[in-house]
């Protein structure tokens, strides 16, 4: 004979824990699914703040490239001197081109 409470082949009938266990199972799921939240946002600021940080590195580096570009024109005396055009089209004659 099957215990109180139970189906048959002894398989036990949750009637009476559907509702609050129902309701538990809810308020479990939300926390959960909260909680998972949090964590990402924190994860994503975590990885947005380093990706800023390694952009301003980049922004600094290319800054000390030009300073140093900019000194070396300097030493070299071609500050302000920029060709118009690339050194091998300026020794072609004006009707030939390599296309």
């Amino acid at each position: 004979m099957a215990a109180p409470g139970s189906g048959p082949g002894g398989i036990p009938i949750k009637a009476d824990q559907d509702s609050d266990g129902s309701a538990q199972s809810t308020a479990d799921m939300t926390a959960f699914v909260q909680n998972l939240l949090m964590q990402m946002q924190t994860r994503f600021q975590s990885m947005s703040e380093n990706i800023i940080s390694k952009i301003d590195e980049m922004g600094a580096r290319i800054d000390e490239l030009e300073q140093s570009i900019n000194d070396l024109k300097v030493e070299m005396g071609t500050e302000g001197i920029t060709p118009t055009k690339p050194k091998d089209e300026e020794s072609k004659p004006a009707g030939s081109s390599a296309e």
